[in-house]
């Protein structure tokens, strides 16, 4: 069996106003990188990292000793005029008004709709599996964005759950399972076998 830690990046300083940090590029904010240190995330043998800065400093701090591996298509959403934005920002705005009416089914205006987004998430993800399967790792973190991790889990969890419900923290995430025998015949699913989340300390004091 394959296992995998989806893991999310540390949080930034638009991740504390609650904007839709996208493509915007920012790195962590002090109290991101803060909780990041002095943390033990599982022991893995390779770490696969959005090549957005967040996740790579992310990546980092959680597996220092790691040579990280970029796989581009696990970038988070672009969401267009949305983008680097919250809720009260977009108040008067019309087009915020039917997306959040639409359940947020609807594309980003000026950005990416969520089927362009999710078949490219799964598409890195399908990369990371094959990869995998060809060094013979058995185990792996990826240090992705909550929407490239909720696309994943939609799509494949074997606890069929709705795009949001799996959402999760800053620095928190799941440990997943694939049979590699039968991803190879394109029975593609996982099984979510824990959540991780961010409390395990370097002294012991509390685990993950």
């Amino acid at each position: 069996m394959l296992k995998i830690y989806l893991i999310r990046h540390g949080k930034t300083y638009g991740n504390s106003l609650g904007r839709y940090i996208g493509i915007t590029d920012e790195g962590l904010c002090e109290e991101g990188i803060a909780a990041l240190k002095g943390r033990n995330y599982p022991k893995v043998q390779g770490v696969y990292v959005s090549p957005l800065k967040r996740c790579i400093q992310s990546a980092y701090l959680m597996y220092e000793e790691q040579k990280q591996q970029i796989i581009e298509e696990l970038a988070e959403c672009n969401f267009g005029d949305f983008e680097n934005k919250n809720y009260q920002d977009l108040t008067d705005n019309s087009d915020y008004q039917k997306w959040v009416d639409s359940g947020g089914t609807l594309p980003f205006p000026g950005g990416e709709s969520q089927q362009e987004f999710r078949k490219r998430c799964l598409k890195g993800f399908h990369k990371i599996v094959h990869d995998c399967i060809k060094k013979e790792r058995k185990s792996v973190a990826v240090i992705a964005h909550g929407g490239t991790i909720m696309s994943i889990l939609e799509a494949y969890a074997d606890d069929q759950l709705d795009f949001y419900a799996w959402h999760v923290d800053n620095g928190s995430g799941y440990e997943v399972e694939i049979d590699e025998k039968r991803w190879q015949q394109n029975r593609r699913e996982l099984t979510v076998t824990a959540k991780i989340t961010m409390i395990t300390t370097a002294e012991g004091n509390e685990q993950t």
